[in-house]
């Protein structure tokens, strides 16, 4: 990211998948360690994803993907958008601003994409944008760039950590299960509770 910073007006990093698992260390154990800090956050998703995560439909590994997932299902769209509203949510916790790139697939309709935009923008993202970048190269990514560009130009980044460092494992690990996966709290193994006393201790 340093060198990216030398040489660039802008970084983009790549920071795993996930906004409740590659964010979240982005921004707790990375961003602590190197003292860089996010201006803006993109958050990529996809029709197919909202549809998958209504849980109408089964997908194993290796086999096809059920037909259905291709033909236009607005209703399973709109019941697999909590997930994408969580994800946003995450991001913004930690005062960053969240620009969401909805990769279009051929099989995705207008309908069905507005429904995600639609969605964003009420969860909070700054901006929602359709990205062709597969199919059309950077053209296809313009507005989403811009978009980006606005979003971490604006300001309004106030980024903030989970936790302060010197919490123990155990506020830790109760923090991220609580603010970011959704749980109600953490309940320990008399073995998780030996081992954690031995990290904390080291």
């Amino acid at each position: 990211d340093r060198v990216g910073l030398a040489c660039c007006d802008y970084v983009v990093t790549e920071a795993g998948f996930g906004a409740d698992m590659g964010a979240e260390k982005f921004f707790n154990i990375k961003c602590r360690q190197s003292g860089l800090t996010p201006d803006a956050a993109l958050l990529v998703c996809t029709v197919r994803a909202m549809k998958f995560h209504s849980g109408r439909f089964e997908i194993k590994p290796g086999k096809p993907l059920p037909p259905e997932l291709s033909q236009e299902d607005v209703s399973a769209v709109e019941e697999g958008i909590p997930n994408l509203e969580k994800q946003i949510a995450n991001v913004r916790q930690h005062g960053v601003p969240v620009v969401v790139a909805i990769n279009k697939f051929p099989t995705d309709t207008d309908a069905e994409i507005d429904a995600v935009r639609k969605a964003a923008l009420a969860a909070g993202a700054e901006a929602a944008h359709v990205s062709t970048l597969h199919a059309d190269g950077g053209a296809g990514g313009e507005d989403l760039a811009r978009a980006l560009v606005d979003a971490a130009e604006g300001g309004s980044a106030e980024f903030r950590f989970l936790y302060p460092s010197d919490a123990t494992l155990t506020e830790k690990i109760e923090t991220i299960a609580t603010k970011v996966y959704g749980a109600s709290g953490v309940d320990y193994e008399p073995v998780a509770q030996e081992k954690l006393a031995q990290f904390q201790e080291a």
